[in-house]
């Protein structure tokens, strides 16, 4: 039981503590964006030798690697979406009074690059592991994936917890594509379906040598998986998931925030429209700038 129950505390402490070290990154002022995303990104090219090297490994040493390896690299993700570096080419809400086809294909927009970037990773990530003897890392990176796009389906369908505690000031706009309702169609197939994986996983480490990389494989990536369940449920009960990092979110926003709809018009005038990290964003700021410019001259 032993060599069972500690790779799993293992993994839900390091879950609980990568995911508050992103939220509290992201909460800093914008200046500390920079260098919070050089160390990041230094640590992702780390992570991704890592990977490379334990992917012939046996060990359990070498599942533990990989599973820190993987989590490392997903943190690169985040923080480039949560830090607005990485998202998409629509930065602004939805079209106010468009179908909710419409608002799906604008959602897209808006995160395109991120899941890009996802794409890309997973699949470097599948072609350094093929066929070799150790895959966690794989497993890891593409069981965040699937439960990180369920969530973010979820959300857009409705769900009773929107969590805008966790949302930055410069993602603002993200709140206009959530949808606030006590429960959707996909919620309960999602839940059911990883639940399903989760089963499978702890019944293939119990077949098993105990104690062997095998196993802890295993359970390491059933315990990430059952992790996402969990945010799944925390997105329809009667719970405030803001409890397990308030050390997180001190630099966030206290009360949360009222979703605003932004129009294509108001984005191009520069309104709620987010300051890139790497610097200012684009033609947005630059036309409002020129027309204050040309209001001063006719003056």
């Amino acid at each position: 039981m032993a060599d069972w129950l500690l790779p799993a505390i293992f993994a839900v402490f390091v879950w609980w503590f990568s995911t508050g070290v992103v939220i509290l990154l992201d909460g800093l002022p914008h200046r500390t964006f920079r260098w919070s995303l050089v160390i990041s990104s230094l640590l992702a090219i780390g992570a991704l030798i890592g990977l490379a090297y334990t992917a012939t490994q046996t060990s359990v040493a070498g599942a533990y690697c990989a599973f820190i390896c993987a989590l490392l690299l997903w943190g690169w993700h985040e923080l480039s979406f949560l830090t607005g570096w990485i998202t998409g080419p629509r930065k602004w809400g939805h079209t106010e009074g468009c179908s909710r086809w419409r608002q799906a294909t604008q959602a897209v927009q808006v995160v395109l690059w991120h899941e890009l970037w996802l794409l890309l990773s997973l699949s470097l990530l599948a072609a350094l592991t093929w066929n070799q003897a150790n895959s966690v890392g794989l497993w890891i990176f593409g069981g965040l994936w699937c439960m990180r796009a369920s969530a973010k389906l979820n959300l857009f369908l409705g769900v009773r917890n929107l969590g805008l505690e966790f949302l930055p000031s410069h993602l603002n706009y993200l709140q206009t594509y959530f949808r606030k309702a006590p429960m959707n169609l996909l919620m309960p197939w999602s839940i059911s379906l990883s639940t399903a994986v989760v089963v499978w996983l702890v019944m293939g480490a119990m077949a098993a040598e105990s104690g062997s990389a095998q196993a802890v494989g295993k359970i390491l990536v059933a315990t990430m998986l059952a992790m996402g369940i969990l945010e799944h449920w925390m997105l329809v009960l009667p719970v405030s998931p803001s409890s397990l990092w308030k050390w997180a979110l001190r630099d966030h926003p206290k009360t949360p925030r009222t979703a605003v709809v932004n129009t294509p018009a108001e984005a191009l005038t520069g309104a709620a429209v987010p300051q890139s990290p790497m610097g200012p964003n684009g033609p947005h700021l630059r036309i409002q700038s020129d027309e204050k410019l040309l209001h001063a001259r006719s003056a």
